[in-house]
């Protein structure tokens, strides 16, 4: 029995073997939950047999503001620069600032991409977000044809890791702070989605500045489980892209309307088509 295990192990080890994870990481504090969170993801999926790398946003001083100093030499259109279009140029003619360029390359590589951070006022924080801006840039993660389930990341994973100040019940359909799958929705669907990503279910750490130690260690024990068989995992479900009609202003087509006119829930947090909002639509795959 031990031998088969073994066997199983080395073997899901050597289907591993080659595969990339990008870490983009937010905490300014080297011994914080996020910091530990971090740790226990590169210890994890090493031994799993992936080459991770970690993007530390603090560490690395990462600018977070976009501006046209992204762009090396003159801009196209310096009367009226809009920076997507111009960002977009300067990826194609290689004249992207090098801070960008670089976290291209790790990008490009990754099978799978967490980001891990505090969520800060119901989202990520600036420097991620700058992140964001910056990285995921016009032509290179997305483009009008290119976006959601025809994205250009659409072989690649992505996941939010998190933790809250906040308590769960505070993040519920009845708590102060509104239902939690509605405050991710903007995030996993109108970002990670949006360009492609097959979105894994989040991994919320709640509220671990107010709970103790040995529950840190829960959580912790939790999330290393959950790391092992993360690449195996379902993605979470949204809306094909082929079922919105591009010449109404992409609505959804009336034979998909169609399909879901009986049904209790709509399709997703965002496109509910004015019924209830599935269940864990955000959180968990297949719901």
């Amino acid at each position: 029995m031990a031998d088969a295990a073994t066997a199983a192990a080395a073997e899901a080890t050597a289907e591993a073997t080659g595969k990339k994870v990008l870490i983009v990481y937010a905490h300014q504090n080297v011994c914080s939950f996020n910091a530990a969170a971090t740790h226990a993801a590169v210890e994890v999926l090493t031994l799993e047999g992936y080459t991770v790398v970690v993007s530390d946003l603090y560490y690395m001083n990462f600018k977070a503001t976009a501006t046209a100093e992204d762009i090396n030499g003159e801009v196209h259109n310096p009367a009226n620069f809009q920076y997507a279009n111009e960002t977009k140029l300067a990826w194609e003619e290689g004249k992207l600032s090098a801070d960008i360029t670089v976290e291209h390359k790790k990008l490009k590589e990754a099978d799978l991409v967490i980001f891990q951070f505090p969520m800060y006022w119901f989202t990520v924080p600036a420097i991620m977000k700058g992140w964001i801006d910056r990285v995921l840039t016009l032509g290179f993660a997305y483009t009008p044809e290119k976006r959601y389930s025809q994205g250009i990341f659409k072989d690649k994973r992505a996941m939010l890791s998190f933790t809250t100040g906040s308590l769960e019940s505070m993040f519920s359909d009845h708590g102060i702070n509104g239902d939690m799958n509605v405050t991710l929705w903007p995030i996993q669907n109108g970002i990670l989605h949006y360009c492609g990503f097959q979105v894994l279910a989040p991994q919320i750490f709640w509220a671990p500045s107010s709970v103790a130690c040995d529950v840190h260690d829960t959580m912790l024990v939790t999330w290393r489980s959950r790391l092992k068989g993360l690449l195996a995992e379902a993605p979470l479900s949204f809306t094909p892209s082929d079922c919105f009609d591009g010449e109404t202003g992409f609505q959804l087509k009336p034979e998909f309307k169609e399909i879901h006119a009986n049904k209790e829930f709509g399709p997703t947090v965002g496109t509910h088509m004015g019924k209830s909002l599935p269940p864990n639509n955000q959180r968990k795959a297949g719901a």
